[in-house]
């Protein structure tokens, strides 16, 4: 057993697929294909089982992932160590979301790629149970939560700041312009939203479909991109982190309804609780909570 071929299992388990990971490590398939087996051999027991046409963890490889995450991190520390330069390098996998990657992301990427060419950082679409899930597991280095709650077990999450939601529409809705908008009227109109799983979609279906009368239809359009396009086309309405939609309000493409959400959202940086931090993690998190706290510090003013 050694690290490449942890590294290789690392790969393939969080990303369930042997192609991905090949194309990941920069890796031929059967080179892929050959660590795990000899991985298996060392070990003398099979840590994959296919199912359906897919691959996915045995209960062997299940106890054997988190003590693999542990044993790449000093991996790292330990190379960091001895780097003669001491600049970060290497890979970091970074649970995030279209609306975080999108709008936030931008200056911070700027900033590694200019002052730390040789650390890679590579973001991961991921909803926020499955960010949790895949941090406790040691699949994600960090990741980007969105969520009302700041405080989950098995993670150490810091508040990077309050973020702002707003309920937008077409600009020519019959709800645009109005002094205040009720909850009531919003049940009346038909909703876009991300797919299921988004904290502030959740959030307003809650609020919306409280029992009160017939449910309020939710169109789900995957993107933010997709859903803005629909609502300014006059297919509903939706609520979407104010970020998300700065330009279209200024443009005058989209209009912001007066309905002030009755919950609020907390965008935190999250970890693995008692995990080590390689110095790559930590000049990671460090950026990220001197940046995009500022950031959300600014936009608050």
């Amino acid at each position: 057993m050694d690290i490449r071929q942890l590294r290789t299992f690392h790969r393939v388990a969080a990303l369930g697929s042997v192609t991905r990971a090949a194309a990941e490590l920069n890796y031929a398939q059967s080179s892929v294909t050959g660590q795990i087996k000899s991985l298996e051999v060392s070990l003398g027991t099979d840590l994959f089982e296919r199912v359906g046409g897919k691959i996915r963890l045995t209960p062997a490889g299940s106890r054997l992932l988190p003590y693999a995450g542990q044993m790449l991190s000093l991996a790292d520390q330990a190379r960091g160590a001895t780097v003669a330069d001491g600049q970060p390098e290497g890979q970091l996998t970074i649970g995030t979301m279209e609306s975080i990657t999108s709008y936030r992301m931008p200056s911070v990427l700027e900033y590694f790629h200019h002052r730390y060419p040789r650390l890679q950082l590579i973001l991961r679409p991921s909803l926020c149970a499955e960010t949790l899930h895949a941090l406790r597991q040691g699949d994600f280095d960090a990741g980007f939560l969105m969520e009302a709650e700041t405080q989950h077990s098995g993670v150490h999450s810091e508040v990077l700041g309050r973020e702002p939601l707003a309920v937008v529409a077409a600009p020519n809705h019959r709800l645009a312009g109005e002094a205040k908008v009720s909850t009531d009227d919003l049940r009346e109109e038909a909703v876009l939203a991300p797919e299921a799983g988004c904290a502030y979609r959740e959030l307003l279906e809650a609020e919306l479909n409280d029992g009160s009368g017939e449910p309020v239809p939710f169109l789900e359009f995957g993107t933010i991109e997709a859903i803005k396009r629909g609502v300014g086309a006059g297919l509903g309405i939706s609520l979407l982190p104010r970020m998300t939609v700065t330009e279209e309000l200024a443009a005058g493409t989209l209009a912001q309804l007066a309905w002030e959400p009755p919950f609020e959202l907390y965008t935190q940086l999250a970890w693995r609780k008692g995990a080590a931090l390689s110095r790559e993690r930590q000049v990671f998190i460090d950026r990220v909570l001197e940046s995009l706290s500022h950031e959300y510090r600014a936009q608050a003013d």
